[in-house]
């Protein structure tokens, strides 16, 4: 590839951006009272001098405060995977919070053994709870796990993602050892006094952790999502469920964004067995919404134990987890949303969108792959597929990722800005990947010729 022409293109993508959002531009230079310019930092994870700014979102559109409208295949980053405000969820949350009243009341709600049972059939653990992120799910699902075994540490595979878990924050370095992940701020203990790490798609590795004896939980993506979609190889998954088994260890399954694979995320569709799943961000149809599962095993062995304080003191809530609203989101967002039809029709879309990227990839011979879980679709820059989170960070090229997004985004394509995902909604259609297709081959025809 000429970096010469890449960066010329990448310099008159940026201008054009620059260009076309002033507002935008003038809303992010104003907001010298927010911490980085943005209501979370990272907003400012995105390609070009600063994010465009969001008026209206509908469906797989939304539309900036510029005037221009985007598809979106970024889907808040799995957080709208529902699609942008569905009239079922809006419906629901109209009635909850105008008609009958109260988002958090300290009190239950029916809906909340619904949506338990309903996250049973998708995915198999008998015992629920819920919390307002994914997050605090797993914060809360490793405090059990500790609790249960009487072991300190948790493993986890190099490059996962399971938000800012202080345990996740770990990968393997170069001597084959765990070390703190780059960009760990603020730490509140080498991250090697709570945490073990392995290479997703590595056994041997696996096992050797493992066999310190020290490890209450394994807390995995079925498939690695954060750093490129990274597949387990044939009989990794079954190997992970024998060996934790084999030493005493407890298996947590993060369904947060591999819930693209089906209805029961991957739990369901690749028929595993973990101990605990955790789930969030599209369940709730854009509210704030998060939920840990329990096998029924696991939850009789912690409400028999006498000495644990499941109700004030456990670690295991928070004052709003479980409110009215979030409950009353997640249940009509898994009723009449995200329903077993959707994620067939998004799954097809994905399919779509795959072979799309695939032919621009092929028509200019690069040693590109691309990846599909489901209803999520993903490209990296090397060929063959990453096996490993390691690997796939390494195929990290910046530049060019940036030249790629805002190509698209300055002809009204989001694509997630942490990385190549593209997702899909009920409300995509062919139309938009057949659009994204047209687009994606444009931009590399221009850079490659």
């Amino acid at each position: 590839m000429d970096r010469t022409r890449l960066h010329r293109l990448l310099a008159r993508e940026s201008a054009e951006a620059e260009r076309r959002n002033p507002r935008s531009r003038a809303a992010y230079e104003g907001a010298g009272n927010l911490f980085g310019r943005v209501p979370m930092t990272w907003m400012n994870k995105t390609a070009g001098a600063f994010p465009r700014y969001l008026a209206t979102a509908r469906g797989a559109r939304v539309t900036d405060i510029d005037g221009h409208e985007y598809i979106d295949f970024c889907l808040g980053d799995t957080g709208a995977m529902a699609g942008h405000s569905p009239a079922p969820v809006t419906e629901a949350v109209q009635r909850r919070f105008a008609e009958l009243g109260g988002a958090t009341a300290m009190l239950p709600t029916e809906d909340a053994a619904w949506v338990g049972a309903e996250l049973t059939r998708r995915f198999g653990p008998t015992h629920w709870s819920f919390a307002l992120t994914a997050t605090d799910a797993n914060r809360w699902a490793i405090r059990l796990a500790r609790a249960a075994t009487g072991r300190p540490k948790i493993l986890v595979n190099s490059y996962c993602y399971h938000g800012s878990v202080d345990e996740s924050l770990i990968v393997v370095g170069p001597d084959g050892r765990g070390t703190a992940r780059p960009g760990n701020v603020g730490a509140p203990c080498d991250v090697t006094l709570t945490s073990r790490v392995a290479e997703f798609n590595d056994l041997e590795q696996l096992e050797r952790e493992l066999a310190h004896g020290d490890v209450a939980a394994v807390l995995m993506e079925p498939a690695l999502t954060n750093i490129g979609i990274v597949l387990p190889e044939a009989g990794y998954l079954a190997g992970v469920r024998a060996l934790t088994r084999r030493y005493g260890t407890l298996l947590i399954n993060d369904e947060t964004h591999t819930l693209s694979a089906g209805p029961g995320g991957c739990t369901a569709a690749w028929d595993l067995e973990p101990d605990v799943v955790t789930v969030g961000k599209a369940i709730g149809g854009g509210i704030p919404a998060g939920a840990y599962g329990l096998s029924a095993d696991l939850a009789a062995r912690l409400l028999g134990r006498p000495d644990l304080d499941l109700v004030d003191m456990g670690g295991v809530g928070g004052t709003l987890a479980g409110n009215a609203l979030s409950v009353a989101a997640m249940r009509a967002t898994l009723e009449h949303v995200l329903t077993d039809e959707a994620f067939a029709r998004m799954s097809k879309l994905s399919e779509r969108f795959e072979a799309g990227v695939r032919a621009g990839i092929d028509a200019h011979g690069l040693p590109w792959s691309v990846s599909r879980l489901g209803a999520r679709t993903e490209y990296r820059f090397t060929s063959p597929a990453p096996r490993t989170g390691s690997e796939s960070a390494a195929a990290s090229d910046p530049e060019l990722e940036d030249y790629l997004h805002l190509y698209l985004a300055n002809r009204g394509i989001l694509l997630t800005p942490f990385h190549n995902m593209a997702l899909m909604c009920p409300d995509t259609t062919e139309q938009d990947v057949d659009t994204h297709t047209g687009l994606f081959a444009a931009a590399l025809t221009e850079l490659l010729g």
